[in-house]
């Protein structure tokens, strides 16, 4: 058998590995879109490197869009097998791949009309809404610790990854000529204490390992309480500068978390009396789907549970849904907190926010989480004192702030600890993905010194033999 890397490939997003067996099974892990590389995301998001008529079936890790945004596509070209994921991550992705469609189709048609005025070829979006409910109807449950046979020759198994709700590592017991393949995909490894989830388990040995690596270098211990400082972030900038607070944040995940923490402050009666915005009908719905599923939260969450029954609802809280309502947030000069989608400011409502906030000092612009370096957050947390949007370049004159410390991605002591289960000795290699390079071969260095011989980075369309 052989797996092919056809994303997160030294990079972070666009998460694709192929596993081909000799009968030609083929097995495909994520199928998730580019995200955050400019114009290079559309070529690489419109070309798969492989058939989607040739897969047998896909097993998901889980629903954010780098690891699931191009499923839609995939059907569209051909593909009709089964998607295996958890009952959580289904819930999501349904939501998140119709709004991921529709962001596409709004975001298209606003770059169009200024194509049209420039003379320039119109564009057409990956995929409509009518093609990911046709993608919708291929997904299979398969819950946590349940095994389940995708073949007589391959079983599947999902444990917790503690990323986000419903986020799955893969294992994959594999009998080819009469020897049996262990593979375990982690799909992304969430952090240990979080502030929401339960922390990932601990799996039954390998023979090889996808691990992502997207913090291989790095601790997230560089602040204090996130309560703390969101507090002295709303605090400078609403009471003392009288701006705006414009949060770029995943819809699953990271609003959830922002939201505990706001719900945190207010519950100790220091939250400033301000309007909060939730500017994204997706994460409204994340928020519902998040709040059926109890199971996945830790134990100080479901304390809290029990004198709080919405731990992610306070005073002055609002969900925007309509475009006109969302607008009109720009045209309101009080200070607020606007939180909106996509977290690495490269579509959706969010962008334009930055757009029309970026050139006032009294704004800040927090980001909370990873950002392609090439992305329009990537850009803000370099620094850059110019950043285009849409076509147009924009003076950086907000303030820019991160709490890094807030990422639902393991840093590379959570990503050691996720393999302590492991035998060294029985791995016969570790592929490290969904990593910056250089990122990489510093986190490869750290797994050698724990007794891990065999470290791969696969480059982009690289296929490996397995033994």
């Amino acid at each position: 058998m052989n797996i092919t890397f056809h994303g997160a490939a030294r990079n972070v997003t666009g998460s694709k590995h192929l596993i081909k067996l000799k009968d030609n099974t083929s097995i495909l892990l994520d199928c998730g879109m580019f995200q955050g590389m400019g114009e290079h995301s559309e070529d690489l998001n419109e070309h798969f490197g492989f058939d989607p008529k040739k897969v047998t079936c896909m097993v998901l890790s889980h629903a954010h869009i780098d690891h699931c945004g191009l499923i839609p596509r995939l059907v569209a070209e051909g593909f009709n097998g089964p998607i295996f994921c958890t009952s959580a991550t289904m819930g999501l992705a349904r939501i998140l791949l119709m709004d991921s469609a529709h962001i596409q189709m709004q975001d298209i048609e606003y770059s169009n009309k200024q194509r049209s005025r420039k003379g320039l070829p119109l564009l057409t979006p990956l995929y409509t809404d009518e093609q990911a409910m046709e993608a919708l109807r291929l997904f299979k449950i398969v819950e946590y610790h349940e095994e389940h046979e995708i073949s007589a020759r391959v079983k599947l198994t999902f444990t917790d990854a503690g990323h986000i709700l419903g986020s799955a590592a893969v294992h994959l017991s594999i009998l080819e000529d009469g020897k049996l393949t262990r593979i375990t995909f982690s799909g992304d490894v969430g952090r240990y204490d979080d502030m929401l989830l339960n922390d990932p388990e601990q799996f039954d040995q390998a023979d090889y390992i996808l691990l992502e690596s997207t913090y291989g270098d790095s601790l997230h211990k560089d602040l204090g309480p996130i309560e703390d400082a969101l507090l002295d972030i709303i605090k400078q900038t609403c009471e003392v500068k009288r701006g705006k607070v414009i949060i770029p944040a995943f819809s699953v995940g990271r609003t959830q978390e922002l939201l505990y923490a706001l719900n945190a402050l207010e519950i100790r009666g220091v939250l400033p009396d301000i309007p909060y915005y939730v500017d994204s009908p997706l994460s409204q719905k994340a928020t519902e789907v998040l709040m059926n599923h109890p199971e996945v939260y830790n134990k100080e969450v479901k304390e809290v549970l029990k004198t709080d029954a919405n731990p992610f609802g306070f005073k002055g809280l609002r969900f925007i849904q309509s475009t006109e309502e969302s607008k009109a947030l720009n045209n309101d000069e009080r200070p607020c907190v606007i939180i909106s989608s996509s977290g690495m400011a490269e579509a959706g409502r969010v962008k334009h926010h930055i757009k029309n906030n970026i050139n006032n000092h009294k704004n800040t612009i927090l980001m909370v989480g990873y950002a392609e370096p090439n992305s329009l957050g990537g850009h803000l947390i370099n620094g850059d004192k110019e950043v285009h949007i849409y076509g147009e370049l924009y003076e950086v004159k907000a303030e820019v702030r991160s709490i890094k410390s807030m990422s639902a991605h393991g840093d590379y002591e959570d990503l050691i600890r996720f393999l302590t289960g492991q035998n060294p000795e029985e791995v016969k290699t570790i592929f490290l993905v969904h990593g910056e390079y250089d990122v990489q071969q510093h986190f490869s260095h750290k797994l050698k010194e724990k007794g891990f011989k065999h470290i791969e980075i696969p480059y982009q369309h690289q296929k490996i033999e397995l033994e």
